[in-house]
């Protein structure tokens, strides 16, 4: 499979990459700082400077012709609210039209859980940042693409365990990064496993288990979740 990773550099995106170059995938991995071409490169992905904000549409599918799959991992990462909305929220719009037009039809996102920090201080850059990416989720979804928006709790850098808790509706929780990309690595190549949300926390269902039971829902093949 030939995979085009928006956000190759980042703490999902990077992992990610890694498992699919180690599976034999062929992974083209575009990211905004010039400064991370080793950190991409070092994964096993091919880099490439990619800006969501000054790049238009037509730019993006030119780069994204002739690949298989779209993974979208990238985000402001707290960089102010102005940036959230361009790359989180439009840069997501941009990507889902280029793939459209490069006629890519499976298109994954990093999305966020909705309850995510709901316990914290009220803080109106992370409000903002819920409701861009609330609605780049809506976005995505009502487009013809073969997509699949996967919703992590809160993110976290220890090592992953391997097992997770998988569902349109789940309980938040926390989950290492390691299992988020692990997840997305096995339902990416799950091409039936499409047009759904899937909510993801740390849980104690082996993630090729959780992607099967997913895939057997959504073919009418399984009882309800």
């Amino acid at each position: 499979m030939k995979v085009f990773l928006i956000g190759a550099a980042g703490g999902v995106g990077n992992r990610l990459a890694r498992l699919l170059t180690a599976r034999g995938d062929t992974v083209t991995g575009m990211f905004r700082d010039p400064a991370q071409a080793d950190t991409v490169r070092a994964s096993g992905a091919t880099p490439l400077t990619g800006d969501l904000i000054a790049d238009t549409v037509d730019d993006l599918a030119t780069r994204m012709s002739a690949h298989d799959a779209i993974v979208f991992s990238a985000g402001a990462h707290g960089t102010g609210r102005d940036l959230t909305t361009a790359i989180d929220g439009k840069g997501l719009e941009k990507a889902a039209d280029a793939a459209a037009r490069a006629g890519v039809s499976r298109f994954v996102l990093v999305s966020v859980f909705p309850d995510a920090l709901r316990g914290g201080e009220p803080n109106e850059g992370f409000e903002h940042y819920i409701k861009v990416k609330k609605t780049a989720d809506v976005y995505l979804a009502r487009t013809g693409l073969d997509w699949l928006i996967i919703r992590p709790g809160t993110l976290l850098d220890e090592p992953g365990t391997g097992r997770v808790t998988a569902g349109p509706a789940i309980e938040y929780g926390k989950v290492p990064r390691d299992d988020v990309a692990a997840f997305i690595d096995a339902a990416l190549h799950e091409p039936a496993l499409n047009r759904a949300i899937v909510e993801l926390t740390t849980g104690d269902t082996p993630i090729t288990e959780a992607v099967a039971h997913l895939l057997r829902h959504a073919t009418g093949q399984d009882g309800p979740a």
